[in-house]
């Protein structure tokens, strides 16, 4: 079937790249799947009133209120609250892109889906207008 010793070779020599290839690819899927878990977003509102921080699944693990907050109504706290969370969820973001593109490479197809799949689930979403 082959035709020389040097073509069956050659084929022998790619097969050896393709799966010391793929070999790395899980190797830093995995390393990325491990350091995703551990990523975080933290934001803090302008006025300092407000400390968010929230986990690589984007749910809130940390809260911190000023003692200030108390002169404003509990809607403004609630609008505070979502608009800083938002911003965590904003640092999350870039804080994973950053972590996929070193890992994986810039234009890695795998780690433009996972950036879009966060993207999706955490990117600036329209909430109703702040009337105050």
């Amino acid at each position: 079937m082959w035709a020389d010793e040097a073509a069956l070779d050659a084929v022998g020599r790619r097969l050896d790249e393709w799966e010391t290839s793929m070999a790395d690819r899980a190797a830093r899927a995995k390393a990325l799947s491990t350091q995703g878990q551990a990523l975080t977003g933290t934001a803090t509102s302008s006025d300092r009133l407000v400390e968010v921080n929230v986990n690589a699944s984007g749910l809130l693990i940390g809260l911190r209120l000023d003692e200030c907050i108390r002169q404003y109504s509990s809607a403004q706290t609630a609008r505070h609250i979502m608009a800083t969370t938002r911003a965590a969820h904003a640092d999350l973001l870039k804080r994973l892109t950053e972590a996929t593109t070193e890992t994986l490479g810039d234009g890695d197809p795998t780690g433009q889906a996972i950036i879009d799949s966060y993207q999706r689930r955490l990117g600036p979403d329209e909430g109703p207008p702040d009337a105050e």
